[in-house]
C-alpha cells in the first residue's frame, strides 16, 4: 500500500466522521425531546440496557462465568442496594458492585 493510498484513506475517514458529527450538531436543534419517537428510541436503549445486563448476570462470558449465580445475582443486588442508598451515584454503584463481586469471589461463597 503507498503513502498516498493511506493518506487518502485518513483524509476519507475524516471527511465522513466529521461530516456526520457535523449534520448531528446541525439537527440537534430541532430535535423534540418530548416527543413520540424519542421516548421510543430512549425505551429502546433502557431495553437493550437491561437485557445486556440480565445476559450478564445469567449467562456470562469470560471470566465470569467461573463465578456462580448466587454471586453474581448479590453482588448486582448490593450495587442496587448502593446505588438508591448513594443517591442515585452511578459510579458509587458501580464501584460497589465490582468490590462486592470481588470480595465475595475471594471469600470462597457460592
Amino acid at each position: 500500500m503507498s503513502a498516498a493510498t493511506i493518506w487518502w484513506s485518513i483524509l476519507g475517514a475524516s471527511v465522513v466522521t466529521y461530516a456526520s458529527r457535523g449534520f448531528g450538531v446541525l439537527l440537534s436543534g430541532r430535535i423534540n425531546t418530548d416527543g413520540p419517537l424519542f421516548r421510543w428510541v430512549s425505551a429502546v436503549a433502557y431495553a437493550l440496557l437491561a437485557a445486556l445486563i440480565a445476559r450478564l448476570l445469567v449467562v456470562p462470558l469470560g471470566p465470569l462465568a467461573a463465578t456462580s449465580l448466587t454471586i453474581r445475582l448479590a453482588s448486582a443486588g448490593f450495587a442496587l442496594a448502593v446505588y438508591l442508598l448513594g443517591r442515585r451515584n452511578l459510579m458509587l454503584g458501580v464501584a460497589a458492585g465490582g468490590a462486592g463481586l470481588a470480595l465475595l469471589r475471594v471469600a470462597g461463597w457460592g
